[in-house]
């Protein structure tokens, strides 16, 4: 039983504890920086993409036009702020989901308030 509890003690002895690394603040600021740009610019494309649907409503086109030009406008989305943005690249998933969904709901939100505001 001894030997049990003396090569438990070093086996726990020969593991290093716990340690978590260090914080690089500015790394972080960084990021957080390019990300509150790409958000900006997922509203501004946002908008864009609600007055252009607003706009072909109004002209007499098909009311599929506006929707597939909204949808595509969205997932245009990521390959215009890769253009725009050289780093980019640091994007995680989690952060180019916010940025598609952020589009999208911005542009439905946006597009839906023009209609109710000036209906044709």
């Amino acid at each position: 039983m001894a030997k049990k509890a003396r090569r438990k003690l070093e086996e726990e002895e020969a593991h290093e504890a716990f340690r978590f690394p260090d914080f690089d603040e500015r790394a972080f600021l960084a990021h957080e920086y390019e990300q509150t740009i790409a958000t900006v610019l997922a509203v501004l494309f946002a908008v864009g993409l609600a007055a252009m649907g607003w706009a072909l409503d109004h002209t007499g086109l098909t009311a599929a036009v506006p929707w597939i030009l909204g949808f595509a406008g969205v997932f245009a989305t990521p390959f215009v702020i890769r253009t725009v943005r050289p780093r980019s690249e640091e994007y995680t998933k989690g952060d180019w989901a916010w940025i598609i969904l952020t589009t999208f709901f911005g542009w439905l939100g946006i597009w839906f308030l023009l209609l109710n505001l000036f209906p044709s």
